[in-house]
């Protein structure tokens, strides 16, 4: 019951409130989205398997045409591979390719200790009439000892298979209230391992958003020791009558009187005004059963009556002796804040003159090895073969190249012995002194190539300098224009000994246009690294006591990729919109369009 992370912390967060900014890879994009076609555009579509159709209008605009589908999906009556408890359910979407290739789209939650999930995590398809479009769903039970494991990171080969079902995107839509039963199947026998339900829905192109705050009073005790640690589930109830998740709040621990964090409500996920939506409160168990503490529904109609009129309203539970009956309860639930708002997607930005600007910081620390060495991680093969650095380098930067118009990058060295006989922790990789640009990603690669043989490999690991630098340079940029996020990249081999002044620099970088994104190379323990990413929702802190205003880094261990099924450039760039999103929503800043429009009323 309840929608949870591979973990007991994860399965206290937050899934799917906008708790990241709306992150634009996880939500449709607007149906008409106005701008000039662009190669970020049509590369930011195709690299999500979507595509555009640019219809030229005679005011010599663009307007992007996009039919997308939102699945959801839920389970029943799955095998049981576990012995002491339930499984703990995760389902894999592939697009299976005319070469019988599967393609990953992506994966839900986990949900802990279910044999009738109901995931909240949605997936969004473009769907193409005129093309068969055939879909795999494989079903795992995430192994406990992975529970910590974000599910991106999660090798399927360790996982317990449950089985799996296909078919095709038009057999779903096409279907009777848009929801398709699927039996799933393993082994060579087709052994039935349970039934998976998967229900289709033609996204709402609407750029609209409720935010809401919502706060609960006299909940019912559930625990012995202490007190309820309630959470919200959010769920949207379709014309069959099922209730489908759109999301949850995070957990409140050992509170009978919660106030949940904000939750931002796309129109995309709830229909429209009018429509029913179910709130059930439950108290958080680590085991995954969650005790209900009441229910409530309502459509956004009347949950905005409640703000306006401060008022709330009392939770509900089944009777016990007739269904058809709820037994009213003295617990209540309030709305402190509903507030509508228009949020503008990632690609709203990026396609009217918005631009990601890429930096890069490398490690010329000692432990990399002597770059002459074919088991350094700097060592330049002859044949071509890209060493790790080379790997991110291009990986990250052939991607992030297509938002930045003229293609200058400025590119760093750090812990490495300069020309001048000092160990420096920021110099400009080109080894000039006053330019600390190249020219597209071959000018990155040719000053690195070139600084290993003029600069020794020294150290300690420090990032303070370089993060200082970036965010100077984000800086200077505010003082001429508003349209420029910067993207800086490090690449390092071993754990950073400055680690409090690295802290206070991202606390004071969070304030700008910049994300910082952490590649870890080779073999040491980056475990120390991850306080410096904020996934588990705690912000980071400085020396002062100063927290950060929002998550800007994105750390990620290239070995640890490498063994799994997502690329090391899918892993570091799936929180960037959502970081870009969150800056330009805190400082109100607007796509042109937008702000054209207002000029003109």
């Amino acid at each position: 019951m309840g929608g949870c992370f591979s973990d007991v912390r994860g399965g206290m967060e937050a899934v799917g409130v906008g708790a990241r900014g709306g992150d634009a890879a996880a939500q449709p994009p607007p149906e008409a989205a106005q701008g000039e076609s662009s190669d970020a555009v049509d590369h930011y579509f195709r690299s999500r398997g979507l595509r555009g159709l640019y219809v030229p209008s005679s005011s010599y605009t663009f307007f992007l045409i996009i039919f997308v589908v939102q699945l959801s999906l839920s389970a029943s009556k799955l095998r049981n591979l576990d012995i002491l408890s339930k499984s703990d359910p995760m389902v894999v979407l592939y697009a299976k390719k005319q070469d019988g290739r599967l393609e990953e789209i992506g994966r839900t939650e986990v949900i802990l200790n279910s044999l009738n999930p109901s995931w909240i995590t949605k997936f969004f398809i473009n769907y193409q009439f005129e093309i068969v479009q055939p879909l795999v769903f494989q079903v795992y039970d995430v192994d406990t000892k992975y529970h910590s494991t974000p599910v991106k990171m999660l090798k399927l080969s360790e996982q317990d298979y449950v089985g799996e079902a296909s078919c095709v995107l038009s057999e779903i839509v096409t279907k009777f209230e848009r929801s398709l039963a699927l039996k799933l199947q393993s082994g060579p026998a087709g052994t039935f391992s349970g039934s998976l339900m998967v229900h289709a829905e033609e996204t709402v192109a609407s750029r609209t958003a409720v935010e809401l705050i919502f706060r609960c009073s006299n909940l019912e005790n559930k625990d012995l020791f202490s007190k309820s640690d309630p959470f919200l589930r959010i769920s949207r109830i379709v014309e069959s009558g099922a209730s489908i998740p759109i999301c949850k709040t995070e957990v409140i621990n050992d509170n009978l009187n919660p106030i949940w964090k904000p939750v931002t409500l796309m129109t995309q996920q709830f229909g429209s005004k009018e429509n029913p939506l179910m709130i059930e409160c439950f108290d958080f168990n680590a085991n995954g059963k969650h005790d209900l503490l009441g229910k409530f529904q309502a459509s956004v109609a009347e949950i905005e009556r409640l703000s306006r009129e401060k008022i709330g309203a009392n939770f509900y539970v089944p009777s016990s002796i007739r269904h058809d009956n709820k037994k009213m309860l003295k617990g209540q639930i309030f709305v402190d804040k509903f507030v509508e708002k228009t949020l503008y997607s990632f690609l709203d930005y990026i396609s009217n003159g918005f631009e990601l600007n890429f930096m890069v910081a490398i490690d010329f620390t000692a432990s990399n090895g002597d770059p002459r060495m074919p088991q350094s991680l700097h060592y330049i093969d002859p044949s071509g073969r890209l060493n790790s650095y080379q790997q991110a380098i291009v990986g990250v930067g052939e991607v992030l190249q297509f938002y930045d118009s003229d293609r200058h990058f400025p590119a760093w060295g750090f812990g490495g012995r300069t020309i001048d006989g000092s160990v420096s922790h920021c110099f400009n990789l080109n080894g000039m002194a006053s330019e600390c640009e190249v020219v597209g990603i071959e000018g990155i690669m040719s000053a690195y190539s070139s600084a290993l043989h003029s600069v020794s490999l020294a150290g300690p690991t420090l990032f303070g300098p370089v993060i200082n630098k970036a965010a100077e340079i984000a800086s200077r940029s505010l003082a001429v224009i508003q349209n420029k996020y910067f993207i800086l990249l490090i690449i390092t081999d071993g754990v950073i000994t400055d680690t409090q002044e690295t802290k206070d620099a991202i606390v004071r970088a969070s304030d700008l246009p910049l994300s910082i994104l952490i590649v870890g190379v080779g073999t040491a323990d980056f475990k120390d690294m991850e306080i410096l990413d904020a996934d588990n929702g705690k912000r980071l802190e400085s020396s002062t006591g100063r927290v950060a205003t929002r998550d800007i880094v994105q750390f990620v261990p290239m070995r640890v990729v490498q063994g799994g099924q997502v690329s090391i450039v899918q892993s570091l760039l799936e929180e960037l919109p959502g970081q870009f999103l969150t800056y330009m929503r805190s400082r109100d800043i607007k796509p042109q369009f937008a702000r054209c429009g207002e000029t003109s009323r």
